[in-house]
């Protein structure tokens, strides 16, 4: 069997702010109430993070529930972890409308970080970042330019990044552009 591979191999890049590709990531997409106590108890069980109220991820290293819409979680687990957290979750769900699916070998996972990382992130994203509008905790489902990409803020200066894994060398390549240096703007 084939050993799995990110999509970049931890590919980085250091300017205003590091770029670099974290690596392979356990993902659940998780569909259905998310005000159903079932629901929320087998979320909160896999990952042992509280539920996410809207826009909020609840993310401590490789283990989160992230808010993607009314009906929607991102649960990250570590990768090595994923099929039995999903095994856990569906069997935790059954007999309750919802769907669980792993979604890990899907998606490509960045982390922008330093000093200029909002800066970075407002270049290539519809989003007010500034320190009153986005805080760690939070959460986006934008546009990375011309990809569809979700982000949070792990700490002052650090973001994850989520996009597509088929855009992944796009989404990369689009922030090292964000992050030349000598590209500060001094908005954020």
């Amino acid at each position: 069997m084939s050993k799995p591979i990110s999509a970049l191999n931890h590919a980085s890049y250091d300017g205003i702010a590091r770029i670099e590709e974290c690596g392979l990531q356990g993902m659940i997409t998780l569909r259905g109430d998310l005000s159903d106590k079932v629901v929320i108890k087998a979320a909160t069980a896999a990952t042992g993070q509280k539920m996410p109220g809207q826009r909020e991820a609840n993310v401590e290293g490789e283990t989160g529930l992230c808010w993607m819409s009314p009906d929607e979680l991102l649960v990250l687990v570590p990768y090595a972890e994923v099929e039995a957290k999903l095994a856990e979750i569906n069997k935790a769900l059954d007999g309750t409308h919802s769907l669980a699916v792993n979604v890990s070998d899907a998606r490509a996972v960045f982390r922008v970080s330093g000093p200029y990382a909002r800066e970075v992130m407002g270049k290539v994203s519809p989003v007010d970042l500034s320190k009153e509008a986005f805080q760690p905790g939070q959460i986006r489902r934008s546009r990375l330019a011309q990809v569809a990409g979700a982000f949070w803020m792990d700490g002052a200066d650090t973001f994850r990044v989520v996009c597509f894994r088929s855009a992944a060398d796009y989404a990369f390549k689009l922030l090292k552009v964000a992050a030349q240096p000598g590209s500060e703007v001094g908005v954020y």
